[in-house]
């Protein structure tokens, strides 16, 4: 059973690369301990700003080192980075095309007994309108390690959502192949298709199997990028297989099933069915509870599967 958060992982890939490279800069909005950003605070003090609890000024300086040269990330809450500094991404990152890497933490409904105020199922919608900002949330550490490293490489742009906890392993031994901005195929299938993004792939991953002992081959696609969305894979799916589920931790609206009904309506005629958070205010509760209120676990896919194929 995996115990390191994607956070976690997000942390001690950024201490290693800054050991190597002065210009990289982590920003916190008083949120080190909750972003897991402590060890490179003490570790890198003179590349570590604590801007304090204000969002916009944590997006608004991270611009402004990113507009000298330095590679800044910024760590805080998807809840309130998502919303509060909305201004600030739009114009000082994305239009302005600075180095800027928005880091959500806690995303969806990570904080789940803290509330509706603390939920963000409304982030990938947000960040996706915006012209110039590419939107990931990985599935497992293995991933979140492979898409850290690559977006050092790059001076884009680029908002990364992750969850609170430990996320069971997606992909075993840390064997996974990953190219940026591709899905990449969990499990192969061709009766059904089941898109996923973060913490859901691994759900998405136990429907698969359950269904394999009843006789039904799903394939489960890791879309983790949401935007630039592999548009390629979608159609293939759609293509190939008898219908599609889409699972995220997000609202209904402007999400992965959005982006994804988008997709197959221009391009070819398949059943779609979109599992994700309702429009209306989330109830409390730990992650587990909520996602099974909602249908978001395997027995919510599995039954989804079940109602498009007959």
């Amino acid at each position: 059973m995996n115990n390191i958060a994607n956070k976690a992982v997000i942390c001690d890939v950024l201490l290693q690369a800054a050991n190597k490279d002065k210009n990289i800069v982590v920003l916190c909005s008083d949120s080190r301990g909750s972003g897991s950003m402590t060890a490179f605070a003490n570790s890198n003090p003179t590349q570590f700003i604590e801007v304090g609890i204000a969002e916009q000024n944590l997006v608004a300086i991270s611009a402004g080192l990113a507009s000298c040269g330095k590679k800044t990330y910024a760590v805080s809450p998807a809840s309130f980075l998502s919303t509060r500094s909305m201004e600030q991404v739009k114009v000082d990152v994305a239009y302005s095309n600075t180095n800027v890497k928005l880091v959500g933490i806690s995303g969806g409904i990570s904080y789940g007994s803290l509330g509706a105020t603390h939920h963000s199922v409304n982030d990938i919608a947000i960040m996706s309108s915006i012209a110039n900002m590419r939107v990931y949330l990985p599935s497992d550490r293995f991933q979140t390690k492979e898409l850290i490293e690559k977006l050092l490489q790059d001076k884009k742009p680029a908002y990364i959502r992750v969850g609170r906890n430990a996320v069971e392993d997606v992909y075993t031994d840390g064997k996974i192949d990953f190219t940026l901005d591709k899905a990449t195929v969990v499990t192969e299938g061709n009766d059904i298709a089941i898109i996923a993004c973060g913490e859901m792939v691994s759900t998405a991953k136990v429907a698969a199997d359950q269904l394999q002992t009843q006789g039904i081959k799903a394939r489960v696609l890791d879309m983790y990028c949401l935007k630039p969305l592999d548009r390629q894979a979608i159609q293939k799916a759609a293509e190939e297989c008898k219908g599609i589920i889409t699972i995220e931790e997000h609202s209904c609206y402007g999400g992965l099933g959005s982006l994804v009904c988008s997709v197959v309506a221009q391009t070819c005629f398949t059943k779609v069915k979109v599992l994700a958070l309702p429009d209306e205010p989330i109830v409390s509760g730990k992650s587990p509870q909520i996602f099974a209120h909602y249908g978001l676990n395997s027995a919510g896919i599995i039954a989804a599967v079940k109602e498009i194929l007959k």
